[in-house]
């Protein structure tokens, strides 16, 4: 199948565990749809309301953690971080998730281990959370762009700037504004049922203009949204 069966399979959607799926993209000679990480951030921003980005983060974080839309890292602006770094930790350790942080984050609880520098890039699908301060929007998007899968990516904040620049700016399959990134499903999205989450972009077919060469990218807007 790998191979292609002398053209007789176009794509491969592989479905299962990450060995499985890693396999299939290092060895497939056919098109694959790509959703082997789902390294996924909540960007809790200047402007945003503590109660709502705390509903949000620990449905995002705790709901499912196995799922590829679980949130791995919290990301808190320096803005709002004397007002809403402390609660949104303790209410993540309150509910059983271990928290790894940086300097600031270790300061504000004593029970937040140091993260490293490879928490950052790692999909825990546990009750398991890095969380950083960072300096403003650019330094947001530029750790999600560094360390992201390009899978799901959220936004807290009632700066409609702000979040329009997240949206635009974030090159993830999906991108949302106030609302919980375990929306991120098939049948959420009015699709039936989930075969994958492509965090690719897949190739153009036949006569190719400008439009051809573009890929899908969902923008979701929420008013605090969190998943049953």
């Amino acid at each position: 199948m790998l191979s292609g069966l002398d053209g007789n399979i176009d794509v491969i959607v592989p479905r299962g565990g990450k060995g499985l799926v890693a396999r299939v993209q290092e060895e497939a000679r056919v098109p694959v749809f790509a959703h082997l990480e789902g390294n996924c951030h909540v960007y809790v921003a200047a402007g945003a309301q503590l109660g709502m980005a705390t509903d949000i983060i620990l449905n995002a974080k705790l709901r499912r953690t196995g799922v590829c839309g679980a949130a791995e890292t919290l990301l808190v602006d320096r803005a709002v971080a004397a007002t809403h770094l402390a609660p949104l930790v303790k209410a993540l350790l309150d509910a059983g998730c271990a928290v790894r942080g940086d300097a600031e984050t270790r300061a504000v609880d004593s029970r937040v281990t140091p993260a490293t520098e490879e928490d950052w890039r790692t999909e825990y699908l546990d009750a398991v959370i890095a969380v950083k301060v960072v300096d403003g929007i650019e330094a947001a998007i530029d750790h999600v762009e560094t360390y992201g899968s390009h899978h799901t990516d959220a936004i807290v904040t009632d700066d409609e700037r702000l979040a329009a620049r997240f949206l635009a700016e974030v090159d993830s399959a999906i991108v949302v504004h106030n609302a919980s990134t375990q929306f991120a499903d098939g049948g959420e999205f009015g699709f039936g049922a989930e075969i994958g989450i492509a965090t690719g972009r897949m190739h153009a077919r036949g006569p190719v203009g400008v439009e051809q060469l573009t890929s899908f990218n969902y923008r979701v807007h929420g008013a605090g949204q969190t998943r049953p």
